[in-house]
Protein backbone atom coordinates (compact mmCIF):
# COMPACT_ATOMS: atom_id res chain seq x y z
CA UNK A 1 0.00 0.00 0.00
CA UNK A 2 1.44 3.40 -0.95
CA UNK A 3 2.07 5.96 1.76
CA UNK A 4 0.01 9.15 1.86
CA UNK A 5 1.92 12.41 2.12
CA UNK A 6 -0.29 13.77 4.90
CA UNK A 7 1.41 17.20 5.02
CA UNK A 8 0.79 17.73 1.30
CA UNK A 9 -2.79 16.46 1.56
CA UNK A 10 -3.43 18.78 4.52
CA UNK A 11 -2.11 21.76 2.52
CA UNK A 12 -4.30 20.85 -0.46
CA UNK A 13 -7.40 20.62 1.75
CA UNK A 14 -6.53 23.93 3.43
CA UNK A 15 -6.36 25.49 -0.05
CA UNK A 16 -9.87 24.21 -0.80
CA UNK A 17 -11.10 26.03 2.31
CA UNK A 18 -9.40 29.27 1.20
CA UNK A 19 -10.16 29.10 -2.53
CA UNK A 20 -13.82 28.18 -2.06
CA UNK A 21 -15.24 29.51 1.19
CA UNK A 22 -18.58 27.70 0.82
CA UNK A 23 -18.43 24.32 2.53
CA UNK A 24 -20.36 22.34 -0.11
CA UNK A 25 -17.96 22.51 -3.09
CA UNK A 26 -14.95 22.49 -0.76
CA UNK A 27 -16.09 19.27 0.94
CA UNK A 28 -16.98 17.74 -2.44
CA UNK A 29 -13.40 18.30 -3.61
CA UNK A 30 -12.04 17.16 -0.24
CA UNK A 31 -13.84 13.83 -0.52
CA UNK A 32 -12.55 13.40 -4.08
CA UNK A 33 -8.96 14.19 -3.06
CA UNK A 34 -9.01 11.78 -0.11
CA UNK A 35 -10.61 9.10 -2.34
CA UNK A 36 -7.70 9.50 -4.80
CA UNK A 37 -4.99 9.55 -2.13
CA UNK A 38 -6.08 6.58 -0.01
CA UNK A 39 -5.64 3.00 -1.13
CA UNK A 40 -8.02 0.23 -0.11
CA UNK A 41 -11.04 2.38 0.77
CA UNK A 42 -14.61 2.02 -0.44
CA UNK A 43 -16.21 5.18 0.97
CA UNK A 44 -14.93 8.66 1.80
CA UNK A 45 -17.23 11.47 2.80
CA UNK A 46 -18.88 13.73 5.28
CA UNK A 47 -21.91 13.66 7.54
CA UNK A 48 -23.01 17.08 8.76
CA UNK A 49 -25.13 18.27 11.67
CA UNK A 50 -28.65 19.35 10.82
CA UNK A 51 -27.96 22.61 12.67
CA UNK A 52 -25.21 23.41 10.16
CA UNK A 53 -27.29 22.63 7.10
CA UNK A 54 -30.62 24.36 7.50
CA UNK A 55 -32.81 25.93 10.13
CA UNK A 56 -35.38 23.46 11.38
CA UNK A 57 -33.34 20.29 10.79
CA UNK A 58 -32.60 18.32 13.96
CA UNK A 59 -29.24 19.28 15.49
CA UNK A 60 -28.97 15.78 16.98
CA UNK A 61 -28.81 14.06 13.59
CA UNK A 62 -26.05 13.82 11.02
CA UNK A 63 -27.03 14.21 7.37
CA UNK A 64 -25.21 12.85 4.34
CA UNK A 65 -22.84 15.37 2.78
CA UNK A 66 -20.43 15.20 -0.15
CA UNK A 67 -18.87 11.77 -0.64
CA UNK A 68 -17.21 9.26 -2.97
CA UNK A 69 -18.39 5.63 -3.00
CA UNK A 70 -21.60 3.61 -2.97
CA UNK A 71 -25.01 4.95 -2.05
CA UNK A 72 -24.99 5.76 1.68
CA UNK A 73 -27.22 6.22 4.71
CA UNK A 74 -28.89 9.63 4.60
CA UNK A 75 -29.42 10.29 8.33
CA UNK A 76 -27.51 9.04 11.34
CA UNK A 77 -28.77 9.80 14.85
CA UNK A 78 -26.29 11.44 17.23
CA UNK A 79 -24.73 8.69 19.34
CA UNK A 80 -25.55 5.85 16.93
CA UNK A 81 -23.08 3.91 14.80
CA UNK A 82 -19.45 4.91 14.42
CA UNK A 83 -20.28 8.35 12.96
CA UNK A 84 -22.92 9.28 15.52
CA UNK A 85 -20.77 8.01 18.39
CA UNK A 86 -17.73 9.95 17.17
CA UNK A 87 -19.83 13.13 16.95
CA UNK A 88 -21.41 12.62 20.38
CA UNK A 89 -18.08 11.83 22.09
CA UNK A 90 -16.24 14.50 20.08
CA UNK A 91 -13.39 12.09 19.42
CA UNK A 92 -11.85 10.24 16.52
CA UNK A 93 -12.87 6.60 16.35
CA UNK A 94 -10.65 4.12 14.52
CA UNK A 95 -12.49 0.79 14.31
CA UNK A 96 -10.52 -2.26 13.14
CA UNK A 97 -13.62 -4.44 12.70
CA UNK A 98 -16.96 -2.67 12.33
CA UNK A 99 -18.84 -5.91 13.02
CA UNK A 100 -17.54 -5.75 16.59
CA UNK A 101 -18.73 -2.16 17.12
CA UNK A 102 -22.01 -1.98 19.05
CA UNK A 103 -24.83 -0.50 16.93
CA UNK A 104 -22.71 -0.32 13.79
CA UNK A 105 -24.84 0.96 10.91
CA UNK A 106 -24.09 -1.15 7.85
CA UNK A 107 -24.64 1.19 4.90
CA UNK A 108 -22.27 -0.98 2.83
CA UNK A 109 -21.99 -4.66 3.73
CA UNK A 110 -18.47 -4.70 2.20
CA UNK A 111 -17.06 -2.29 4.81
CA UNK A 112 -14.91 -3.98 7.45
CA UNK A 113 -13.00 -1.11 9.10
CA UNK A 114 -13.71 2.58 9.54
CA UNK A 115 -12.24 5.83 10.80
CA UNK A 116 -14.36 8.84 11.75
CA UNK A 117 -12.97 12.28 12.65
CA UNK A 118 -15.14 15.06 14.14
CA UNK A 119 -15.31 18.49 12.47
CA UNK A 120 -15.77 21.63 14.58
CA UNK A 121 -17.05 25.19 14.29
CA UNK A 122 -17.37 27.63 17.14
CA UNK A 123 -16.19 25.01 19.63
CA UNK A 124 -18.91 22.48 18.75
CA UNK A 125 -19.08 19.41 16.54
CA UNK A 126 -20.72 20.24 13.20
CA UNK A 127 -20.02 17.01 11.36
CA UNK A 128 -17.63 14.15 10.76
CA UNK A 129 -15.21 12.92 8.12
CA UNK A 130 -15.98 9.23 7.56
CA UNK A 131 -13.77 6.73 5.70
CA UNK A 132 -14.53 3.02 5.24
CA UNK A 133 -12.42 0.14 3.97
CA UNK A 134 -13.26 -3.40 2.87
CA UNK A 135 -10.16 -4.61 4.79
CA UNK A 136 -9.88 -5.31 8.50
CA UNK A 137 -7.66 -2.90 10.49
CA UNK A 138 -6.99 -0.75 7.40
CA UNK A 139 -6.32 2.50 9.28
CA UNK A 140 -3.12 3.13 11.24
CA UNK A 141 -2.23 5.62 13.97
CA UNK A 142 -0.41 7.57 11.25
CA UNK A 143 -3.57 7.69 9.15
CA UNK A 144 -5.46 8.91 12.20
CA UNK A 145 -3.08 11.78 12.94
CA UNK A 146 -2.94 12.72 9.25
CA UNK A 147 -6.73 12.73 8.91
CA UNK A 148 -7.13 14.72 12.13
CA UNK A 149 -4.78 17.37 10.71
CA UNK A 150 -6.78 17.34 7.46
CA UNK A 151 -10.02 17.83 9.41
CA UNK A 152 -8.51 20.83 11.26
CA UNK A 153 -7.58 22.34 7.88
CA UNK A 154 -11.15 21.97 6.63
CA UNK A 155 -12.57 23.60 9.76
CA UNK A 156 -11.45 26.94 8.29
CA UNK A 157 -14.62 26.67 6.18
CA UNK A 158 -16.66 27.58 9.26
CA UNK A 159 -14.42 30.20 10.86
Amino acid sequence: MRQVDWKLTERQLAAFAVDEPHWLPALANASALLWQELDDVNWVGFYLSGALLEAGLPADELFLGPFQGKVACVRIPWGRGVCGTSAMRNQTLRVDDVHEFAEHIACDADSRSEIVVPLHAGGRVVGVLDIDSPSLARFSAGDQSGLEACARALEALWS
